[in-house]
This record gives C-alpha cells, structure tokens and sequence, in this order.
C-alpha cells in the first residue's frame, strides 16, 4: 500500500513536502534530543510526532553520525521493533518506517508492519532489494561517500551534483529492475554524508536535479547538521533549529517530497504559516 507522503503542489511551481520524524533510539545520534533509550519514551514521542504532523516516524537504533561505530543486528533489533510495536499498538495506521542498512533488522521491521525502509547505504546489499521487492515495500536510497567512521575524512568532489545524481541513477535503475516501482523509491542526496558545505550547499541549491526520473521522489535530511556550524557557527545542535528551518522553506519551492525532521511541530507550523501566504488554500 502506497500513501501520498507529500510532493503536493499548493500554488504554481511551489510543493509542500511531507514530514518525517525522527526517532533514535541510540546512545549516540549527534543530536541528544532525538534519542529515546527508553522504549516508552521513544513511542509517547512518535507518537506525539503523528500529532504534530509527521507523515512518516522514522525509527533508527544504530547511529550514522561521523565517527559512530557499527551496532550488531541483535542490538538493532533490541531498540527498534518494541517501539514499531509499540507505536502501531497505539496507532494502527501510522506509517512507520525503519532507519536500517541490515536486511534483518529490515525484514523484522516490514514483518512488524513498518511500509518504509530508510538505507543510508542506498540499498546496496541486493538482499535488501530483494526483500523490498517481495514486500511491496516503499525504500529511500542514499548517498554517503565512505562510511559513517571515516566519512568526513577530507571528502571531496570534482562536479558534486553530477557525482551524486549519477550515483543516485544507478540505484534507482537496481530497484526498478528488481521490480520496484518508481513511486515507491525515494533518493536522498546525503547531506552531510561525506560531504563539506560548499557540498552541501550546492546539493541544495540543485534540488531535483539528482533526481533520476520525475516519479521518484525527493528527501532532504538536513535537521540540525553541522553544516550549521560551518555555514552560522553553531557549534551546539540545539542552536540549529532556526538555520534548519530556513532550509525547510527553500524546500517548499525546490520540490521536495520529504524532509526529515527532529522538530515536527517547528515544521508544521512554518509549512501552515507559507500555505497561507503563498497562495495556499
């Protein structure tokens, strides 16, 4: 089952993009405010995430910050399917989907009744495909120079947007010729991932431009990133909600679909507040 994520056009060339939530269940995302070590906490914020507007609750149990260290599948499977339990309990109808590069993590979790599997790793694992393509399942794909360990290790790039977009191509076409339809694959340009800010900058500036085909849809995951200390000198992740925002709205009118967020209720309310003033209904 497919349900409309977002990519609604409200006024000429202008779309409204969907909101994913993002709930870690980890010791050591990069922003402490997203993580929920406790299974209960974590549900009562997805669930409080649905109400503020998520579309989407995105549940991770394995940190892909610079630097972070691998987590085994048991420990994956630990954090992540009492909270997908836990939250399609209390909400039947949430779409849950589940932060993941292990086939196994991801088969428990589509089993549970997440409809999304989010691959930082762009699915390269074939078993992965696989498993989506029996499924019926909706994937966004991923670029990410390196690893999450040595990523940030003196990245670089000759043309970034071509590089990405051409990396981007090459996975959609793995999907659709593993049966996937297009409407279910989402790409994310990996901001942050392996990349510095002139990077960063000039992914964003392209928007749908690494976008294979006009029936696959655009993500963005900028929340909080310390592209926010680069570009404004905020050291601290909880000083970054206002520069996140200000991409948000470049968003709205560089169609993408989805945007990743740790603040939905922030996002709600500045996509409510420019439907208003751009022509929204």
């Amino acid at each position: 089952m497919r349900v409309d994520l977002g990519g609604r056009a409200f006024a000429e060339g202008v779309r409204l993009p969907a909101l994913m939530g993002v709930v870690n269940v980890t010791p050591d995302s990069f922003h402490p405010g997203s993580r929920s070590l406790d299974p209960s906490h974590a549900v009562s914020r997805g669930i409080s995430m649905i109400d503020e507007g998520a579309s989407i609750i995105d549940i991770g149990g394995e940190s892909t910050r610079p630097g972070a260290m691998p987590v085994g599948v048991g420990d994956e499977l630990s954090r992540t399917i009492p909270v997908i339990e836990g939250i399609l309990h209390e909400r039947p109808d949430a779409f849950m989907s589940v932060d993941t590069s292990k086939p196994r993590v991801a088969s428990e979790a589509l089993r549970k009744g997440c409809r999304m599997i989010n691959d930082v790793t762009g699915a390269e694992n074939e078993e992965m495909i696989d498993l989506i393509a029996d499924a019926g399942a909706q994937i966004c794909v991923m670029h990410m120079k390196g690893e999450p360990r040595t990523m940030q290790v003196d990245p670089g790039y000759d043309d970034v947007v071509s590089e990405v977009g051409a990396y981007l191509s090459g996975r959609v076409n793995a999907l659709v010729e593993a049966g996937i339809p297009p409407r279910n694959i989402l790409v994310d340009p990996g901001i942050g991932f392996g990349k510095r800010l002139e990077d960063n900058i000039a992914l964003l500036k392209a928007g749908r431009e690494v976008v294979p085909r006009e029936d696959v849809r655009l993500l963005w995951g900028v929340s909080r990133k310390r592209m926010f200390l680069d570009l404004l000198g905020r050291k601290d992740s909880n000083d970054r909600l206002f520069g996140t925002l200000g991409v948000a709205a470049s968003a709205v009118c560089s169609g993408v679909d989805v945007l990743r967020v740790h603040d939905v209720l922030e996002h709600a309310d500045l996509l409510k507040a420019m439907t208003s003033t751009i022509g929204g209904q």
